[in-house]
Formats: C-alpha cells, sequence, structure tokens
C-alpha cells in the first residue's frame, strides 16, 4: 500500500479497535481520506463509534485534519438537500 490513495467510507459504523487497525496500515507515501457521518451511527453502543473516538484521540496531531459539513454542503441531487434540511428542522 506505499504511494495509495486509501478511502474509508462509513467510518461512523467501525468500532474503536477497526478505526485503531484502520489507520495503522498508512504507509509510505500514501494518504488517507476518512468519510462518515456522526449523526448516522448504526452501531449498537453509538458512544463506541471509531470514528468519533479518533477524532478525539487525534484532534492534536499536527498532520492530520478534520472537516465539519453542514446540510449546505451537500452537493447531491437538490432534493437529498432539502431532505437533510427537513432532518434538522424537524431534530
Amino acid at each position: 500500500m506505499n504511494e495509495s490513495f486509501i478511502i474509508l467510507d462509513e467510518a461512523q459504523n467501525t468500532t474503536v479497535k477497526q478505526m485503531k487497525m484502520f489507520l495503522t496500515r498508512l504507509r509510505f507515501c500514501s494518504k488517507m481520506v476518512i468519510t462518515g457521518d456522526i449523526t448516522q451511527i448504526d452501531l449498537h453502543k453509538p458512544n463506541q463509534s471509531g470514528l468519533l473516538h479518533a477524532i478525539k484521540v487525534l484532534k492534536n496531531e499536527h498532520k492530520i485534519s478534520f472537516r465539519h459539513f453542514e446540510s449546505k454542503d451537500v452537493v447531491r441531487h437538490k432534493l437529498v438537500q432539502r431532505i437533510v434540511l427537513a432532518y434538522e428542522k424537524f431534530e
């Protein structure tokens, strides 16, 4: 996996152990992108999400950055944008 671009999608549903295993596989000259929506955790115990844990553990690592998106950042179909807004208003 040297010189790779690695993507983990739906990371909110990883366990802490799974996330650590994934992150420790980073190789030389590689980049990782991890995506996940912390409002859609499907784990039996949502507070044990590997993504939530990684955000806490790695927030001060200077070579790691986090980007948090809002409903206005949704660039899918217009109907998807309206669905996201409707759910935000309802909550």
